[in-house]
């Protein structure tokens, strides 16, 4: 699944310019060419392992794409080095949750949020060893996770629901994928991660169980496709078709006769058993248009996307991922979404 980490490496962005040779009078030599960005080449979108990304695969294996006039190249990537193609100008777009559109923005690379595919709705974790029930059961406690990374802000909010601070408890920084086996050991009495971890860490040890889920904050983490300010402006029409295709998928998914061929598509991408990826589908909250619509409108709650973003930037300064206070309204355009009916 994706790793969502922050992504905190500075990034220098190198200019290029075009050098544009002088005519002699009276020539007639054809102006020059557009610039690269106003070609109408390939859209580039970098995607990755999470349900609402690996979605995308639908709409190209059904050839909704070319239905719909629109030339798209999905890259595929581990999710850390789409964001790393994204930031050097080699992809168009990047499919990339709220937070960490907002990290890349404060390090220096904007990007424009301009459909949401989801929210986790129960793949992200808190797991805990046997005896331990409750969150409030953990003051004291020692949790394992990534210090700063989503499952950190998941573990804050968990906190803050249930009337405790972030020093109520030890945090244990650990990598995620060393979650289920740090857990196991018994030298933890807890740990946050996200799925396959999370599931792993729930057999790594006999009773372990989930004492609070993504399920519980939903909208607490959006995914999100996030494109170039510059390519957003050179093909609006074609970004608007991108948005079209997403919500035929969205469709073609909710179809029940469609089930069986959506998870053999989607777990093919990924390498996992059909019956396996089916539960990962469960813990993400894939949205219909409406729910779309209704999540680019602007509001304080988790509900909207400008209320999550606001609380991851404020998680983000918090733990000093970057210093500076971002306004969410710089890295959201809902028109795309709202266009449609």
């Amino acid at each position: 699944m994706r790793v969502k980490r922050l992504f905190s490496a500075m990034v220098v962005l190198a200019v290029s310019v075009l050098a544009l040779s002088a005519c002699k009078p009276g020539s007639k030599e054809e102006a020059p060419a557009k610039p690269a960005a106003q070609s109408k080449g390939a859209l580039k979108i970098a995607y990755s392992d999470w349900p609402g990304w690996v979605a995308w695969e639908i709409g190209i294996q059904k050839g909704f794409f070319k239905e719909a006039g629109v030339d798209v190249q999905f890259q595929w990537f581990e999710y850390a080095p789409s964001m790393d193609a994204f930031v050097a100008g080699k992809v168009d777009a990047v499919a990339m949750s709220n937070g960490d559109t907002l990290v890349n923005g404060a390090k220096g690379k904007k990007g424009i949020m301009i459909l949401i595919n989801d929210y986790s709705n129960g793949n992200d974790m808190i797991v805990a060893r046997p005896g331990i029930k409750s969150i409030k059961d953990l003051k004291g406690k020692k949790v394992a996770l990534e210090v700063g990374l989503l499952e950190h802000l998941m573990l804050n909010n968990a906190l803050k629901q249930n009337g405790m601070k972030p020093e109520d408890v030890k945090l244990i920084n650990t990598p995620t994928h060393q979650t289920a086996q740090t857990l196991a050991s018994g030298d933890v009495d807890a740990i946050a991660a996200w799925q396959p971890n999370s599931g792993q860490s729930l057999k790594a040890l006999n009773g372990a169980k989930a004492i609070y889920t993504s399920a519980d904050a939903p909208g607490l983490i959006y995914d999100a496709l996030v494109v170039d300010p510059q390519s957003l402006a050179d093909r609006k029409e074609d970004w608007q078709k991108v948005v079209k295709v997403w919500y035929k998928i969205i469709d073609y998914m909710k179809n029940p006769a469609n089930e069986k061929e959506i998870l053999n598509i989607m777990s093919a991408r990924v390498n996992v058993p059909a019956a396996e990826y089916a539960t990962y589908m469960k813990g993400t909250r894939f949205l219909s248009l409406a729910e779309g619509q209704e999540v680019f409108k602007k509001s304080d709650s988790l509900k909207s996307l400008f209320g999550s973003s606001k609380n991851a930037d404020d998680f983000n300064v918090t733990n000093k991922v970057y210093d500076k206070p971002q306004n969410p309204d710089d890295y959201i355009d809902a028109s795309f979404v709202n266009s449609l009916k």
